[in-house]
């Protein structure tokens, strides 16, 4: 089978910094700095990286035809959602297709399905046909495997995406921790030959974001998708270089 991982990975761990939140958060994560494209591509090149996680917008008008194109690998998010509607049974729909992806020059594409929404069936739907469509174009298949809100605390549903990554075909699921030790360490058994990444989620203290990131990668985790306790970070190429160690040990 074709490693499709291989431009993404160093020694098998992925160190990615994702930059997708303008679409799904609005404009509350941001600041001055934070709010150009261009200070986070300069951040994933001096971090060293080993991919970027972008909505097509920012990737046609700040990646494409740049220097960075040549430096980091680009993961294009093909779905997303506002915050401005209930989200008790979220759909996230597809914004861009896979062949355009390629275009941009991305070399993986993401997408997100929350468990147990009404709609997951339609999610299943979208991310098989991505997924198939990637291989064939030769990129790496992404699965952010949320649970929907108010299934957040039962330890089963992260075990649940770990396995629904697998039976789907992701190269990479990217799973929330929400501090059950077991119910991560299995989600990642359950995967398989799928690695499991964290997704860094809201911003932390630094010590409390460096100690979750050491105890998933205990666990057995691949790496690391991390964003605002990157970015929002008043020191942020410090806090790189410390979970740098964590994730690649380098």
């Amino acid at each position: 089978m074709k490693n499709y991982l291989f431009p993404f990975l160093k020694n098998e761990r992925a160190f990615f910094l994702a930059y997708d939140h303008g679409f799904e958060h609005g404009p509350s994560d941001f600041r001055e700095k934070n709010s150009d494209p261009e200070y986070i591509l300069d951040l994933v090149v001096k971090g060293r990286f080993t991919g970027i996680i972008l909505q097509k917008g920012i990737a046609e008008k700040y990646y494409l035809n740049s220097p960075y194109q040549k430096r980091v690998p680009l993961i294009l998010k093909l779905n997303g959602k506002t915050n401005l509607l209930p989200n008790e049974e979220p759909y996230s729909a597809v914004n861009c297709s896979v062949e355009y992806a390629k275009k941009l020059g991305a070399q993986a594409v993401g997408y997100t399905i929350y468990l147990g929404s009404k709609f997951e069936a339609k999610m299943f739907e979208d991310f098989g046909q991505i997924q198939e469509k990637a291989h064939h174009l030769e990129m790496a298949a992404i699965l952010w495997a949320y649970p929907k809100p108010g299934l957040e605390n039962d330890p089963k549903i992260t075990e649940y995406a770990g396995r629904i990554g697998l039976e789907l075909g992701a190269d990479i699921i990217k799973l929330k921790y929400f501090g059950d030790k077991e119910s991560f360490k299995q989600a990642i058994k359950l995967a398989g030959k799928t690695k499991v990444v964290l997704s860094g989620g809201q911003k932390l203290n630094e010590e409390k974001f460096l100690a979750v990131a050491s105890e998933i990668m205990e666990l057995g985790a691949s790496g690391v998708a991390v964003g605002r306790n990157i970015w929002q970070s008043e020191n942020p190429l410090e806090i790189t270089e410390k979970l740098r160690q964590i994730v690649l040990g380098d």
